[in-house]
């Protein structure tokens, strides 16, 4: 019995020896397998980073050589000449006489002033007082509009006329005007400035033909029946305006209004124009 408790306490004893002995043998591997598994993480991230570091790399080197391939096949523009005197003046007389032909053309048209809203003749604003007044008379609304509609023939009667006046008034732009009005930030500045020139002109020309048109068509004995009657009326200020002037200035405005719309077609819109100098001039 004491030979088997002797051998009970060596055992244990043996065991009392060994058992921190393993435990740090234990504690140690751990700690070598961490480190070396954080060592591997490290060359990975490393790896990664060097991979995606050539990869930008290459990325950056064939965007430049693409940038450069292109600047390489682009043309480069030629330095656009500065715009000619000459050049200036010839551009501006044939955008004008351009208009002035399809502006007159329009306007002498039947119905080149009474369909077109942008020229259409209205009856005098004088005559608004009589139209309330004696408007309500029988027929009278009909003899309003015939007259509207006569005034609107007078104009287009007399249009033709405009073509010469227009065209000599060319030879008066100068070449300083010539610039001046092509660089202009206006789609109507050749217009304005050929209206400085050619306005009381027209009205003189334009009035005559206008008088007799207005009897021709009607418009006068129209007007003379509406202001008969109102001028009946007891009280009542007696209406007697010029029909003959308001439209002749009515008419000398829609031309410029049509004018004016060509000029900025030609300045505006490349199909407008329809020439070397138009498009050398206005296309720059």
């Amino acid at each position: 019995m004491f030979t088997r408790i002797a051998s009970a306490l060596l055992v244990a004893g043996l065991l009392a020896t060994t058992a921190p002995a393993a435990h740090a043998q234990t504690t140690a591997a751990k700690a070598a397998a961490a480190k070396k598994a954080a060592a591997a993480k490290a060359a990975a991230a490393k790896t990664a980073a060097a991979k995606a570091a050539a990869t930008k790399a290459a990325a950056a080197k064939a965007a430049a050589a693409k940038a450069a391939a292109t600047k390489a096949a682009t043309p480069v523009a030629a330095p656009v000449a500065p715009l000619t005197e000459s050049q200036a003046s010839a551009g501006i007389k044939e955008a004008l006489n351009k208009g002035i032909v399809k502006a007159v053309q329009f306007a002498s048209e039947p119905d080149g002033f009474n369909l077109n809203d942008d020229i259409h003749i209205p009856t005098p604003p004088d005559l608004d007082i009589v139209k309330s007044t004696v408007g309500r008379l029988p027929g009278m609304n009909t003899l309003f509009t015939q007259l509207e509609t006569q005034l609107n023939r007078a104009a287009e009667a007399a249009a033709p006329k405009a073509k010469d006046i227009f065209l000599n008034a060319l030879t008066n732009i100068s070449i300083t005007d010539a610039l001046t009005l092509v660089t202009s930030g206006q789609t109507d500045a050749a217009t304005q400035f050929l209206r400085k020139s050619t306005q009381q002109q027209l009205i003189s020309a334009f009035h005559g033909d206008i008088e007799t048109a207005i009897d021709q068509v009607g418009a006068g004995r129209a007007y003379a029946t509406i202001t008969n009657q109102y001028n009946k009326i007891p009280l009542m200020t007696p209406v007697n305006l010029s029909l003959a002037d308001y439209t002749t200035q009515k008419a000398v405005d829609g031309l410029f209004i049509l004018l004016a719309n060509e000029e900025a077609k030609i300045r505006k819109n490349p199909a407008a124009r329809t020439s070397d100098i138009l498009k050398t001039v206005f296309g720059r």
